[in-house]
């Protein structure tokens, strides 16, 4: 295999990952807890950017439902986040795994 080529393919490979993770840093994934009446935000660096409470939802004498909504909303951005954070990184990689990478 022609060597010239094989790092003009790593050197855009770099470029597309540098582009993709600069990428992700702007995604955002919403999920929600409870019918809706929770939803929390993620965002690309893995943070919550926020978490919404429906009035209907605050229960004094049951704190700890609403506690496990919100624990149920944030788990799930963070999971869907990380989830489209991986495709957009397969996208450029052709799914090959690149150790350190994610």
């Amino acid at each position: 295999m022609d060597m010239k080529k094989m790092m003009k393919q790593a050197q855009k490979m770099q470029m597309d990952l540098a582009k993709a993770q600069e990428e992700i840093k702007d995604m955002t994934f919403e999920a929600s807890a409870g019918g809706g009446m929770v939803k929390a935000v993620a965002r690309g660096d893995m943070s919550i950017e926020s978490v919404s409470i429906a009035k209907d939802a605050i229960d004094p004498e049951d704190a700890e439902m609403l506690e496990d909504m919100v624990c149920a909303a944030v788990n799930e951005a963070l999971r869907g986040i990380s989830e489209l954070s991986a495709s957009r990184i397969d996208s450029v990689t052709g799914g090959m795994n690149i150790p350190g990478l994610m």
